[in-house]
């Protein structure tokens, strides 16, 4: 089964927020003549923008507002409303939505605060709110939010307090924070980058993030899709929508709440659950949503993603008159995962007819110091134009007063030959450390250079791109079914479990029938409660063989001695019993041992491991990495959501900092990666059909040569009552 099967359908979404983007006739619900209060800005910023339609303020006690006609609700409106922008005190707001609704307003913008994101009855006056508009069949924004704005030129609405209202162009964005929207608004009219729309989505009590993006899907004005995040109401929902949308528009998102401090201040800010970032990693990258780490950052990809191709391969061409930015350009490409090959030598054969003798022509290109406008022109034109690289850099070090502006039309001169001699579908970001050039280069009608004012910064930005093309070109991947897995009596086992204990760790017999019930290889065994039982078993399975303590409550058997390996007969399986009991009589855990596992000795192949957790929003995650004692010390772990598809085993196996190993490293032979993913494909589906496991470590695994097959070699689970909590919308 496609991870894409069970698609959402965009179309209501949108259909039903396009109230809000182009509406005929805007209510301003508590506009005022004092300039100090919200209404007032609100009804200011709506006419200075120049708003297309109608616009109705609404006071009781005025009849005229900045020339225009107020009315005492929005009920005496004469004429039909399409949005209603509501800034009226918290206890006044539901009248006036069982006004809109008299009046047939469908959409609604509510900008006052004090309800679910404050302490005591809000939350519940939140949710009376939510009840009251969509019983009605109303939308809303907010509330406490900033607005929301509308750039097209047919529309050019600004329901917002926002002082600014920027340029018109590709980038939608929504914000969670509506005093980081007002900076955003700012930085991108600074930054001359044209917006589509802009949601502030306050509290997100109808309207989520989620719908935006399927507005924005079909949205012929928007061509990239920015969000600020503090919370995921409903991860699972966005994971789906975005993984459909990324492969028409890119979706690039800052998610605020890495740190504990983090957390707890987005928390407080939105009264809403902040998860793991562990698990906001795992989202992004299975849903191909490209993560930026600031909102600066945010911008950087975004104008590379709206105004130059999309990168299709990972080599990078660098032009620079000076070579310490270049060499920054080429570190920083480095730790982006790009690569910066030495140009062939035909191409240098071209360089060196027009560049001077101290030129480093080998790449980076380093014209040196002396370089002039025209080796600028000429440099970018060949490099560009050559098959030997997927993206170009330009670094420009003003070393002359005035000159900025001549270099800068040599870079678009260059890069306007190289388009029309074979170098089109090729991103070009350039570096001008100099405040005479605009951050954007302007190389014809259709096409802009994005300028950087540090060279470390296109490397960064190209690295994130070229991910994203590699998300977005690759098969989306197909879930397993494991149609023969014997699940029967693996979910026996979890209820008869929970009927006995509650929740809780499950005993050793009960682990091995999970497993073998999802086909999870393990090495011969049995569970032995004597040192006799232990020795015969022992004999059954063949020497050598391991004991390990069989516990419930006891976790970390090695930390107690409860580990005994490479048992070559029954005399030795008999002393290691004794030993391992007599250790926790020392330790005052005898009656915590439950009896010992005997387990067929595994020799050679690589230690590693997988396991889940449950995160609170996100729901189980899926854990690889190495095993044994260097899980907790090197923490090489990949994590990802359950389900799981084929794509993301492969990915997670390969993206681990130890999978040299498994490729066989200094006479080691590489390890089987078929047999690898497939557990981890299994565990996916455990979980998915067991989701009353909340924990699972499978630690350590071995896989052993190609063929040869992964076995699973210590085993826990843990399972309760409470599988998950439920999702908000």
């Amino acid at each position: 089964m496609s991870v894409e099967e069970g698609k959402t359908t965009p179309s209501e979404a949108a259909s039903s927020l396009r109230p809000f983007f182009h509406p005929a006739s805007v209510a301003v619900v508590g506009a005022s003549r004092d300039p100090m209060r919200i209404g007032s800005r609100l009804l200011d910023e709506m006419i200075r923008a120049e708003f297309k339609g109608k616009i109705y303020p609404v006071n009781p006690r005025a009849t005229e507002i900045q020339g225009l006609k107020a009315y005492p609700s929005v009920r005496g409106i004469p004429e039909a409303v399409d949005l209603a922008v509501i800034a009226v005190p918290r206890d006044a707001v539901s009248g006036v939505v069982e006004d809109c609704a008299a009046r047939g307003v469908r959409a609604i913008v509510v900008i006052t605060a004090g309800f679910a994101e404050s302490a005591g009855e809000g939350k519940q006056l939140q949710q009376e709110l939510v009840e009251k508009v969509r019983g009605y069949g109303m939308r809303m924004i907010g509330p406490n939010c900033m607005g929301l704005l509308n750039t097209d030129p047919s529309v050019r609405l600004n329901a917002s307090f926002s002082p600014v209202f920027p340029p018109s162009g590709p980038l939608a964005m929504s914000s969670q924070s509506g005093a980081l929207g007002l900076a955003v608004l700012a930085l991108a009219a600074q930054r001359n980058l044209g917006l589509s729309t802009f949601v502030s989505v306050g509290n997100k009590a109808d309207v989520s993030g989620n719908d935006l993006i399927e507005y924005w899907e079909s949205d012929p004005a928007t061509k990239v899709i920015l969000l600020y995040l503090e919370s995921f109401g409903n991860p699972r929902r966005f994971a789906q929508i975005a993984r459909r949308v990324g492969r028409d528009k890119p979706i690039v998102a800052v998610k605020a709440g890495r740190s504990a401090a983090g957390k707890r201040a987005a928390g407080s800010h939105t009264a809403a659950l902040v998860a793991s970032d562990v698990a906001v990693d795992a989202l992004f990258r299975q849903s191909g949503v490209i993560r930026a780490e600031t909102v600066d950052e945010l911008f950087d990809v975004a104008v590379a993603l709206s105004s130059q191709p999309l990168i299709q391969g990972r080599r990078i061409g660098i032009v620079t008159n000076a070579g310490g930015p270049g060499i920054l350009c080429a570190d920083a490409c480095a730790a982006a995962g790009l690569t910066v090959p030495e140009l062939s030598e035909e191409t240098r054969k071209l360089l060196r007819v027009f560049l001077p003798a101290a030129a480093s022509i080998s790449n980076p290109i380093d014209m040196v110091a002396s370089a002039g406008p025209g080796s600028y022109t000429q440099t970018i034109a060949t490099v560009l134009a050559s098959n030997e690289i997927d993206a170009l850099v330009v670094l420009y070090i003003p070393l002359e007063r005035n000159a900025s502006s001549a270099y800068a039309t040599a870079i678009r001169e260059g890069v306007e030959r190289a388009r029309a001699e074979g170098g089109r579908g090729k991103p070009v970001l350039a570096c001008v450390m100099s405040d005479e050039v605009s951050q954007t280069l302007l190389v014809s009608q259709d096409e802009i250079i994005p300028a950087y004012r540090f060279p470390e910064t296109p490397a960064k930005v190209l690295g994130k791109c070229a991910t994203y093309f590699e998300w977005k070109s690759s098969p989306p991947g197909n879930l397993s079914t494991l149609a023969n897995v014997g699940t029967q009596n693996a979910r026996r086992v979890v209820q008869d479990f929970l009927e006995r204990n509650g929740s809780g760790w499950l005993p050793a017999p009960d682990v091995e029938t999970i497993l073998e019930g999802f086909g999870i290889p393990m090495p011969a065994r049995g569970t032995a409660s004597t040192s006799a039982d232990a020795v015969t078993l022992s004999e059954r399975i063949g020497f050598p063989v391991a004991l390990k303590l069989a516990s419930t409550r006891i976790l970390h058997k090695s930390d107690v001695g409860g580990v005994q390996l490479n048992l070559s007969d029954s005399a030795a399986v008999e002393e290691a019993f004794t030993k391992i009991r007599n250790e926790l009589a020392s330790r005052g855990l005898l009656e915590a041992m439950d009896g010992v596992v005997v387990q067929k000795m595994v020799t050679g192949g690589v230690e590693l491991m997988s396991g889940v957790a449950t995160d609170p929003a996100f729901g189980p995650l899926i854990a690889f990495g190495l095993g044994g004692i260097h899980v907790e010390i090197l923490g090489d772990v990949q994590f990802r959501i359950a389900p799981i598809a084929d794509k993301d085993a492969r990915e997670m196996v390969r993206s681990i900092r130890g999978f040299r190993l498994l490729e066989g490293y200094r006479g080691h032979p590489p390890a089987d990666l078929s047999a690898t993913e497939d557990i981890l494909l299994r565990v996916s589906r455990m979980v998915e059909l067991l989701p009353e496991i909340s924990e699972l470590d499978l630690n350590p695994l071995v896989a052993l040569p190609p063929g040869q097959g992964c076995f699973v070699l210590d085993a826990r689970i843990h399972v309760t009552a409470a599988p998950g909590s439920q999702q908000r919308r």
